[in-house]
């Protein structure tokens, strides 16, 4: 016999399914950069910036394999530098930035992360939103 028209549905529908209340920041995103990028490039990555005012971003998303990531994977990397989860990287999570891939990492110094948000805040915000965090590792 033929199905009811909500089983019809449920089994014949194409488009992803959004469900009210759906909150993005709530998906499961991995616990650490090594479940995202390859440890041996992180590690290659946060040598080339060991020295203080050495960092670049450019460089750093690109060594790292970032750069490389789809849009999926990018918006996970942003979830985890996100730590208080408040769908933006503020200027304390970007001086934390390196060690949100190793934790004996350096902070940025004032300069490094004043010259960091200042290439991804595009809308004048005072701090980085997923999208304006994509653009930059996609720059």
């Amino acid at each position: 016999g033929e199905l009811p028209i909500h089983a019809q549905r449920l089994f014949c529908s194409h488009s992803p399914v959004v469900w009210p209340g759906y909150n993005p920041s709530e998906v499961i995103m991995p616990r650490s950069m090594t479940e995202l990028l390859a440890a041996a490039d992180i590690t290659a990555a946060l040598c080339a910036c060991q020295a203080a005012d050495s960092f670049n971003y450019k460089n750093f998303f690109m060594q790292c394999g970032l750069t490389g990531k789809n849009d999926e994977e990018v918006t996970e990397a942003f979830a985890i530098l996100d730590q208080d989860k408040s769908g933006f990287i503020e200027e304390d999570e970007l001086k934390r930035f390196l060690q949100s891939f190793s934790s004996s990492a350096r902070l940025l110094t004032d300069k490094e992360t004043r010259s960091f948000l200042q290439a991804g805040d595009t809308d004048g915000d005072g701090k980085i939103g997923a999208e304006e965090f994509r653009v930059l590792v996609k720059a």
